[in-house]
């Protein structure tokens, strides 16, 4: 097919229109008046992202205009949910800020819910506030709509490109229009990356016909870590994935049954079972396990080693709470406008919770920093806040100049959710029209050559089949190629084996490790010759390519740490203890984009809240 090129010079590029990308577009606006801001989208900034469907909660708030809670909090919570493991400047400084884009969206039209005895924003836990938020996306995308020069939606953003005047830094990135086929070449003097973290990496609970039903929305795919991975990023925590308690089969959220209906949880004989589990947890990680709240991968630990016991299955026991019909009204409202494959699981499976009480399980590993584990890139800090190790000029800048991230794409920052996102995206942009502004009139150099050489990389899983598909032996398979949903079966199918997905119990150790990055090699070299049928195939194979970036980093990042760091999210049967003698640090790797080795070290972990 005729390909058509579209370039779009611009200060500031934004790649991914999601609550961080928005953000970012919004704050580039107001400190950038004079700079022009672009946003690159996969699909439609009014409904994309981690928040396309719409939220029931914010779940990161701070309420410090009426003393419910200070950034100091919210870094101690983080700080002992993730086992001591966070950046403390980056996460203060998100806290300190988040509040103010809450009351933005309020301001802009999002309805909250509101106690009627206080006139407060109604908590539904300690750092959760409740919202109509059907809405939420579009009212907040309006916003980035009306600060930024212009939006392309529609574009899948494959690479970023590098300035060839200076080592080390960004000149952009290029991408492909899904439904037209053009290729865009968009040249900046910054990026910002907020391109979402990484799901269907490990093998879902939901296989076959439903393999798209996943907790972590389906199309977040890892292109926030792959994309600085590709650059030279460096990146951190990789290994930290989470693994959430859901109900069972439509993957519907426990977090509003638990903290606003006051549920609990009993084995199959009706046991409470989390404090039987108690010596075995405190030999494993010591005093973590008296912190309170505990900490979710110990009390995963104790749900996974209760199913191995015996005792399964694991229930949540709603009919107590659904005897109020006000409870029971919340209950269901909260499925209905949120996860609406669960209610109709239940409905199948003739599950009332007012009756029965339904299962629940854990689900397979995601990896996303912006939710509840700190992997990312390695970004400076702010300057008012960070250790000399954490700063390098400009905040949430990345090892590599003019590159930033937001959201799941900055390492070190759990719990921010969407509204810490939508905070993150306003401090990496602001930052990043400052550093624009500092280079004055120098200029960045990106060669026809460059474009060129990826332009021929991008297209090329639609030549493979072209070439190749008069040579089927059968039904799609082909001796030319590899189609994208293949490849995607058989890299879940690696990571869950080997680096600790379901079908183990999240077990894994030295040797499994060694041979899953094995494997994760000859996949690589595979990849090259992934077949795409259509345009949406390509937009498929990239987002494979992609995730396979990020599996890569997060089955190095797990062989590194040697030590059970987070049990109930993954276990080194090699090293079942946590170990803060020698493991109190925060990983780091990085992948040299010309010989493509990566490196590993550790750096310092330093607690600036008391």
């Amino acid at each position: 097919m005729g390909i058509k090129t579209v370039y779009e010079d611009c200060d500031i590029l934004v790649v991914g229109g999601g609550m961080g990308g928005t953000g970012a577009a919004y704050e580039a606006r107001y400190w950038g008046r004079d700079l022009k801001v672009v946003v690159a989208e996969k699909a439609n900034i009014d409904r994309s992202g981690a928040v396309a469907q719409g939220l029931y909660a914010i779940n990161c708030y701070m309420g410090t205009q009426w003393d419910e809670n200070n950034p100091e909090d919210h870094v101690r919570y983080a700080r002992n949910d993730l086992m001591g493991m966070v950046r403390e400047d980056l996460a203060f400084d998100m806290a300190r800020h988040v509040d103010s884009a809450v009351h933005k969206f309020e301001e802009w039209g999002l309805p909250f819910m509101k106690s009627p005895e206080t006139g407060r924003y109604l908590r539904e836990g300690k750092w959760q506030i409740m919202i109509h938020g059907e809405s939420y996306k579009p009212i907040v995308a309006n916003a980035a709509r009306k600060s930024a020069d212009k939006i392309y939606n529609r574009i899948m953003v494959t690479h970023l490109l590098m300035d060839e005047s200076r080592d080390n830094r960004v000149g952009g990135a290029v991408g492909f229009n899904v439904r037209t086929g053009d290729f865009h070449v968009f040249r900046a003097k910054a990026v910002i990356v907020a391109a979402g973290g990484a799901s269907h990496i490990f093998k879902p609970r939901s296989v076959g016909e439903g393999m798209g039903r996943t907790w972590y929305a389906p199309w977040s795919s890892g292109s926030a870590y792959a994309l600085s991975i590709q650059a030279g990023a460096k990146m951190t925590q990789m290994e930290n994935r989470i693994v959430l308690c859901r109900f069972k089969d439509g993957y519907g959220p426990v977090g509003a049954y638990f903290l606003h209906l006051k549920t609990y949880t009993q084995n199959a004989y009706g046991d409470e079972y989390e404090a039987t589990w108690y010596d075995d947890t405190k030999a494993m990680v010591g005093e973590y396990i008296d912190h309170h709240p505990t900490p979710t991968c110990l009390r995963n630990h104790a749900f996974i080693q209760e199913v191995k016991a015996g005792r399964g299955p694991i229930h949540m026991v709603t009919k107590e709470a659904f005897q109020d019909p006000h409870l029971e009204e919340v209950g269901w409202e909260n499925f209905l406008g949120l996860t609406v494959s669960q209610a109709v699981v239940w409905a199948s499976q003739d599950i009332d919770p007012k009756y029965i009480n339904p299962e629940l399980t854990t689900s397979e590993p995601y990896v996303m920093g912006s939710h509840a584990t700190c992997s990312g890139a390695w970004c400076s800090g702010p300057e008012d806040l960070s250790p000399e190790e954490y700063f390098w000029g400009y905040n949430r800048m990345m090892t590599v100049d003019g590159l930033f991230g937001a959201g799941d794409a900055v390492g070190g920052t759990a719990h921010a959710f969407s509204s810490g996102s939508f905070t993150e995206g306003r401090l990496a942009a602001k930052a990043a029209v400052k550093y624009v502004k500092d280079l004055a009139g120098e200029k960045i150099n990106v060669t026809d050559d460059q474009v060129d050489d990826l332009k021929e990389v991008i297209y090329k899983p639609l030549d493979n089949y072209t070439v190749g598909r008069n040579e089927i032996v059968s039904g799609t398979v082909s001796p030319s190629y590899l189609l994208p949903i293949q490849g995607l079966q058989r890299l879940e199918k690696v990571m869950d084996e080997y680096v600790g997905g379901i079908s183990v119990n999240y077990m894994t150790n030295d040797k499994l490790l060694e041979r899953g990055i094995e494997l994760l090699d000859i996949m690589e070299e595979d990849f090259e010759n992934i077949g795409a049928e259509d345009l949406h195939q390509l937009m498929r194979a990239w987002e494979l390519k992609h995730r396979l970036l990020a599996s890569q980093s997060v089955a190095r990042h797990t062989m590194f740490r040697e030590e059970t760091r987070w049990p109930g999210y993954y276990y080194r049967g090699d090293h079942m203890k946590l170990d803060d003698d020698n493991w109190h640090c925060l990983t780091l790797s990085r992948r040299d984009p010309e010989t493509r080795e990566w490196t590993m070290e550790k750096a310092p972990v330093y607690h600036l809240v008391d």
